[in-house]
């Protein structure tokens, strides 16, 4: 499902419902701060919102049951990626913005990006073997093996 950009009022809308979940058109109207809307107002952005594929809807009796059908964090991760295509070359582009214009510390960046480490002991057997060394040593045993048998050879004839 692709998803398509909200109008201002429409976003404004969403943001109650996505408090809300799911609801009955009452419940909009009761949880609408002032000044309310018409009720007709409502039930057009409403099914606005049905056709852009935000709510579904469950007919039940004479009245619908609206829930979300796009989370919250699925429409701003839409949002961001709309802004940073549109409006900057990469994301780099966008944090540079962001640290010059001071909404974000360097520092927030840094702790986020803060390498954690953890100490993890070390057994004797592991303490003692070395994979580079053992694995030069393969090679030249390998070769020094090869060496002594042609000059054996060698000395038989």
């Amino acid at each position: 499902m692709q998803i398509s950009p909200l109008t201002p009022a429409e976003e404004h809308l969403m943001q109650l419902l996505w408090k809300l979940n799911s609801f009955y058109m009452k419940d909009v109207l009761e949880q609408h701060p002032e000044p309310k809307p018409h009720q007709n107002t409502i039930s057009t952005y409403l099914k606005i919102l049905v056709e852009k594929e935000f709510l579904s809807t469950a007919k039940e009796g004479r009245v619908f049951k609206y829930s979300v059908a796009i989370p919250m964090e699925e429409y701003r991760k839409f949002l961001q990626q709309n802004l940073i295509e549109n409006y900057f070359e990469n994301s780099n582009e966008f944090l540079k913005m962001l640290i010059e214009e001071k909404m974000v510390n360097s520092s927030d960046i840094t702790q986020f990006f803060e390498v954690k480490t953890t100490v993890v002991p070390v057994i004797e057997e592991r303490k003692q073997e070395n994979p580079i060394a053992e694995f030069i040593s393969e090679l030249t045993e390998h070769k020094k093996g090869k060496k002594k048998k042609k000059k054996e050879k060698k000395k038989k004839k």
